[in-house]
């Protein structure tokens, strides 16, 4: 076969804005490819929720690419091992199991593609939809042009239920808050993480995994930083147990509807 650039092209093109069209309404719109978000599509997409991913960079996997100080091993806990099994992400060790991190990514991300779950990388959410005080999709535009600074305006998708799994930043509360304030938390507002006690973090990682706002849920270290909690380090298995937490509230709530 002889091969034609403006084919090739038009290939490209053709698949891609298909796939966007074919996600513009989906069941579960998660914000962020970490650890998190994507245990939590793998789940919510096995369970035959439509979901789709969209991550600002290029590749997915948040701060699991580089380890412990760019050493490529993360470190789970006992309670994580079942989500780690699920993945197929080998692991070795007693009371700390130790991981690759390049690894854990791939499987991540193929776990999360083989249930049904759409990813798009190099999409920046700049706002949110809201009807009736309740978070109900997102305004997207190109990371690139984010980046660049120009005067583009976005394009939007419905979603019946949001995940933040932005990690630190927290990028769709923090527009929340920002259009119309009073999230779940003590004071209504972000409370920032605080610093690294992985005993603790590791704990209230999955306690803080919660419906923030109407239609709104955070997982991951997004959730550490709504509600103030500890950072906790190269250790995953508490962003790994979010992940899945995050699925079986939204999956709970949307059988109660």
């Amino acid at each position: 076969m002889k091969l034609d650039e403006t084919r090739i092209t038009r290939a490209i093109v053709e698949s891609a804005v298909k796939d966007f069209l074919d996600n513009l309404e989906v069941d579960v719109a998660i914000v962020g490819g970490g650890p998190s978000g994507l245990v939590a599509a793998k789940y919510l997409a096995e369970e035959k929720l439509k979901v789709a991913l969209f991550e600002r960079k290029l590749s997915v996997g948040g701060g699991m690419w580089g380890g412990g100080m760019m050493y490529p091993k993360i470190v789970v806990q006992k309670e994580a091992l079942p989500i780690m099994d699920d993945f197929k992400i080998k692991y070795e060790g007693k009371d700390y199991f130790v991981a690759n991190s390049i690894e854990s990514v791939a499987k991540l991300a193929a776990g999360a593609i083989d249930a049904g779950a759409e990813i798009f990388n190099g999409i920046t959410v700049e706002d949110v939809m809201m009807r009736e005080k309740a978070v109900c999709g997102l305004v997207l535009n190109w990371s690139s042009v984010n980046v660049a600074g120009l005067h583009v305006d976005p394009l939007a998708m419905a979603a019946k239920y949001v995940i933040d799994a932005t990690g630190h930043p927290v990028e769709v509360c923090s527009i929340v808050q920002r259009k119309v304030g009073n999230l779940a938390t003590p004071s209504g507002k972000i409370e920032g993480e605080k610093s690294m006690w992985a005993d603790k973090s590791e704990r209230m990682v999955v306690e803080n995994t919660k419906e923030v706002y109407p239609g709104l849920y955070v997982t991951g270290m997004a959730a550490n930083a709504v509600y103030g909690a500890p950072r906790m380090g190269p250790i995953f298995g508490g962003m790994l147990l979010s992940g899945k937490r995050v699925a079986e509230l939204i999956l709970e709530n949307n059988c109660r509807k």
